[in-house]
This record gives structure tokens, C-alpha cells and sequence, in this order.
């Protein structure tokens, strides 16, 4: 279960995966924040701070994968709780903590998206 960072977490990460118009400052501000290094790196510690490892690879110009290891387990292919493959290190590290974070919780998709729009808007605008 995810603690209240955890879930402030999971609905950052996932609220890009909502259609919502471009022009909405909240989602211009989280996207600004979260397509980035330092983005990455908040991202990284606040799954650290739920007990997960970060690997983020990265193959030539083909792209990014970030896979997401429960802490203090060895870190094989089979211990892997969330991995994703993109062609940008934060759509990696975004897309495989959003399956760990979906996993760890019982918010799916849409009801996640609908039930942070107003707090993300409050702590953006």
C-alpha cells in the first residue's frame, strides 16, 4: 500500500497519460517538471522512498529502459516489478514507475486521473 507520498507520486506520474486540452496550466507546469533530469531524478527518489531501485539503461540511439527493482533484492530480470522502453530516459523512468505505482494501489486509471485533477490543479496553477 502506498503511503501519501506514494499516491501524490502515482497521480503525478500518471496524470500525463490523461487527454486533457494542452492549453491547462496544471498540466503545462507537471509536464515542464517531469520531462526532465531533474524530473527523472524526483521521480527516482520518491520511488526509493516507496522501496524501489531504479536502472535506467540506455541503447545507443534506440532508446531508454528503466526498470524499477524492490529495494534489497538482487536485481535480476526476474525480480523486475515494473520496466518500460522509451525513446526519452523520462518516458522510460515515468512509464515503468506508473505499472509499479498502479500495481501498488487500488486506483486505476481513470479513477486516479479524476480524483487528483483538482489537487494537481491547486498545487500547479
Amino acid at each position: 500500500m502506498l503511503d501519501r507520498r506514494g499516491q501524490l507520486l502515482r497521480a503525478a506520474v500518471g496524470f500525463a497519460t490523461c487527454s486533457m486540452p494542452s492549453y491547462e496550466r496544471a498540466l503545462h507546469a507537471l509536464r515542464s517538471w517531469r520531462d526532465s533530469w531533474c524530473g527523472i531524478g524526483h521521480v527516482a527518489v520518491g520511488m526509493a522512498r516507496q522501496g524501489y531501485d531504479l536502472q535506467l539503461t540506455r541503447y545507443d540511439e534506440k532508446g531508454w529502459r528503466a526498470t524499477f527493482y524492490t529495494t534489497g533484492m538482487e536485481h535480476s530480470p526476474t525480480s523486475a516489478t515494473g520496466t518500460a522502453w522509451e525513446r526519452t530516459p523520462w518516458h522510460a523512468v515515468q512509464r515503468a514507475a506508473w505499472v509499479v505505482l498502479t500495481k501498488a494501489g487500488p486506483d486505476g486509471y481513470q479513477r486516479c486521473c479524476r480524483q487528483t485533477t483538482a489537487t494537481l490543479s491547486s498545487r500547479f496553477a
